[in-house]
C-alpha cells in the first residue's frame, strides 16, 4: 500500500525509521511487527540499511497484526567526505534499485573480510563465521564485527569498538562503496519512493541546507537524537524548502526505544 507521509505524520502512533536482522537490528521483521503492537503503534518503516530483504516478511507479519508496514530503506551515501544518510519511503523493488544493491552487498561481504583480517592483523582474531552469528543471513555491517569483538573479550563494550577501531581514520576501518546524495536520490524516485534526508543533526547546518537544495521530498525532523531546538529548527526548514517532515527511533536494540522520538500531535 503506497500510503501518504503526511497523513501518518498527522494521524500519530507511528515509527518510520526501524532496523531489524535484515541489516542491524536485533529483532527480525515480525519480532519488531509485534513489538510495535504491543504498544500502540498503527505505522511503522522498516528502514534496513542498503536491502530490502525484510520487507516482505514484515508486511506479511502487519497483516496479521493490523500494523500499516511501509516498504522503505535507508541508504548510504556520501557526501563532501561525509556520509549522508538518506531514506526511500514506499519503495519498491526495481530491477534498477536491485542491481544496486546487490553490489552494496557483495561490497559490504568484501569490506567485512577487510575489517576482520585487520582485526586480526593487531591480535583481536574473530572469523567471518563469528561474524555472522549476528547478521545471520542478512547484510554484514560493523556492528555485526563490534558485537563479535565484544563477544571474544578483546573490548568490554560495542561503543568502545567503534570509537576506537571503526571509525573513520581509526586501524580497523574500510570505506564503504559510495553513492553520492544525487544517485541515492535518483535511485528510490526512479523505485517509486520518496527521498527524506535523515537525522540531520549529525551533519553541520550549513551541509544540510546545501542537501536539501537537491531533489529531497522530505527531512527527518523527529529522532531519537533531536532535542526540542533540533525539532524546532529542522521544521524551519522543512517549511522553507517545502518538505515533508518525518520521524522516527532510528531503533537497532532496545537501548533505544521503539515509537519514542520527541514526536508530539499538538506539535503539528
Amino acid at each position: 500500500m503506497n500510503m501518504d507521509l503526511k497523513e501518518i505524520v498527522q494521524a500519530g502512533a507511528f515509527d518510520l525509521h526501524i532496523h531489524t536482522t535484515a541489516s542491524d537490528g536485533e529483532y527480525s521483521p515480525t519480532a519488531i511487527v509485534k513489538k510495535a503492537k504491543e504498544i500502540g503503534l498503527r505505522t511503522i518503516a522498516i528502514t534496513d540499511h542498503d536491502t530490502l530483504d525484510g520487507i516482505e516478511e514484515a508486511v506479511i507479519a502487519g497483516k496479521r497484526h493490523g500494523i500499516n508496514v511501509i516498504p522503505a530503506i535507508e541508504l548510504t551515501t556520501k557526501y563532501k567526505g561525509t556520509n549522508v544518510d538518506i531514506l526511500g519511503y514506499n519503495v519498491k523493488a526495481s530491477e534498477k534499485l536491485q542491481a544496486i544493491l546487490v553490489q552494496l552487498k557483495k561490497h559490504r561481504e568484501g569490506r567485512a573480510m577487510q575489517i576482520i583480517e585487520k582485526f586480526n592483523d593487531i591480535g583481536f582474531t574473530i572469523t567471518l563465521d563469528e561474524v555472522k552469528q549476528f547478521s545471520e543471513d542478512g547484510v554484514i555491517a560493523r556492528p555485526h564485527i563490534a558485537k563479535a569483538i565484544v563477544k571474544k573479550g578483546y573490548v568490554l563494550d560495542y561503543q568502545t569498538v567503534f570509537d576506537e577501531y571503526l571509525a573513520d581514520g581509526k586501524p580497523c576501518a574500510i570505506d564503504k562503496m559510495i553513492l553520492t546524495p544525487e544517485e541515492g536520490i535518483k535511485l528510490i524516485h526512479e523505485a517509486g519512493g520518496k527521498a527524506i534526508l535523515a537525522h540531520p543533526v549529525y551533519l553541520e547546518d550549513t551541509l544540510v541546507r546545501e542537501l536539501l537544495a537537491l531533489d529531497f521530498d522530505g527531512i527527518e525532523v523527529w529522532h531519537r537524537n533531536h532535542d526540542e531546538t533540533d525539532q524546532e529548527k529542522y521544521k524551519m526548514l522543512a517549511t522553507e524548502f517545502a518538505l515533508i517532515k518525518t520521524g522516527g527511533s532510528d531503533f537497532h536494540t532496545d537501548e533505544h526505544s521503539l515509537g519514542q522520538f520527541g514526536w508530539k500531535a499538538d506539535e503539528e
